[in-house]
């Protein structure tokens, strides 16, 4: 036994070290979290300025309705655009040679009401239909303007209206009674969903292509003279995990740092428990997913044939994101927590909930149980598979030889 667990030991560094001093290892490690923070960083800031600056007419008869629209659509929150009023007999044909000529982005028409009290109808022609930007704007503008005008008629002054039209701050409260923000406690839990996703992929086929490179270069058939074939497994998965941890370690501390700086402003804030869910569930997630790479690696002869066997990794992955709305809009529903408790989308879906809503403690301890157990199933078929499957070159075993692996070994 001391000599099986030196020979793990042996090939869990070796695996570590050759990889830490990659600069591929740097680069990914300095890359991802930058591309991930930018990127969701600069779409809500470019969600945030994106305000439509269209150029429209309202043709109307009534000169009021029509200045507070022109009010809210030229100085609104969501958009800066430029509004002229004209008369409702102006001829349809010039606006329409203006939009051809892109002096002009629409026109809305305010038709009249028949009976005071109804509702007037509004047809809004726009140059591309495509432009959903500028229709929202009107639609929100022209829903403002008609609640200001109702309270005005039950005789509310403009500043009573615009008291009640102004938005409501919620604040979202802790169980400890301490203020926090519903936005960013779901930008905490989407970036750790995000980030276990794609650590886990990645570390898990770099196993497969580790296992198939040295089936390329016949190394196996040295290193098999001395060590087991098992513990050569062994030693892989503990040594790329390895690797994984340190990189999740570092953008951990980077991100704890950042946020210690920016919490008093942005109101970004990861907790412990957090951090150690996310690790525990990351060391779970890993582990079952490079089982099955490893055996993935083991049947295949090229990083062609793993493409098409990778599959096998995605669709349980895939199928966690498909659950991340529902998840999100209701962790504790009964849809969440059957998910959460499949063992290959538990270390996802779960380190969601834990995130978003902790679960219940038995609820957390049952959906580590049904991991290990299927991290202990999931080894035993891929060590079989893996003690025949490393030596096998030139040909893609169909499923009756992976079978005969198994009776073999």
């Amino acid at each position: 036994m001391p000599n099986r667990l030196l020979n793990i030991w042996l090939i869990a560094r070796r695996e570590y070290v050759e990889r830490i001093r990659t600069k591929g290892f740097l680069i990914a490690t300095i890359l991802i979290p930058t591309l991930m923070g930018g990127g969701m960083f600069g779409a809500a800031e470019l969600a945030a300025k994106s305000q439509t600056a269209s150029h429209i007419v309202v043709l109307t008869a009534q000169a009021q309705p029509a200045q507070d629209l022109k009010h809210e659509l030229e100085h609104g929150k969501d958009s800066k655009m430029t509004v002229e009023i004209l008369p409702l007999a102006t001829p349809h044909a010039d606006l329409d040679q203006k939009m051809k000529e892109k002096q002009l982005d629409g026109y809305l028409v305010i038709e009249p009401v028949a009976e005071a009290g109804q509702r007037p109808e509004f047809d809004f022609t726009p140059r591309s239909t495509a432009d959903i930007a500028t229709t929202t704007a009107i639609e929100e503008a022209l829903h403002r303007v008609l609640i200001r005008e109702y309270l005005a008629g039950k005789g509310l002054s403009s500043a009573q209206a615009d008291a009640l039209l102004a938005p409501v701050k919620l604040n979202l409260l802790g169980k400890n009674g301490e203020r926090g923000n519903s936005r960013t406690a779901f930008l905490v839990a989407y970036v750790l969903f995000f980030l276990m996703y794609m650590v886990v992929l990645l570390y898990g086929m770099n196993v497969a292509r580790s296992i198939i490179e040295e089936k390329t270069s016949r190394v196996f058939e040295v290193l098999l003279a001395t060590i087991q074939p098992e513990e050569l497994l062994a030693g892989k998965i503990l040594g790329v995990g390895a690797v994984g941890l340190t990189q999740v370690g570092i953008w951990m501390i980077a991100f704890g740092l950042l946020a210690a700086q920016m919490g008093a402003t942005s109101g970004v804030q990861i907790s412990l428990g957090q951090v150690i869910y996310f690790v525990v569930y990351f060391s779970l997630g890993y582990a079952l997913y490079s089982a099955v790479a490893a055996a993935l690696g083991a049947m295949t002869n090229s990083e062609q044939e793993l493409q098409q066997l990778n599959m096998f990794l995605m669709l349980p992955l895939f199928f966690s994101i498909l659950m991340l709305t529902p998840v999100v809009t209701n962790p504790n529903s009964v849809l969440s927590r059957i998910v959460s408790q499949i063992p290959f989308c538990a270390p996802l879906l779960m380190n969601l909930r834990v995130s978003l809503s902790m679960p219940q403690p038995w609820e957390i301890a049952l959906s580590i149980g049904l991991i290990l157990v299927t991290i202990y199933a999931v080894l035993w078929v891929s060590s079989r598979i893996y003690r025949v499957g490393i030596l096998m070159y030139g040909k893609k075993p169909n499923l009756p030889e992976i079978l005969r692996w198994m009776k073999y070994s």
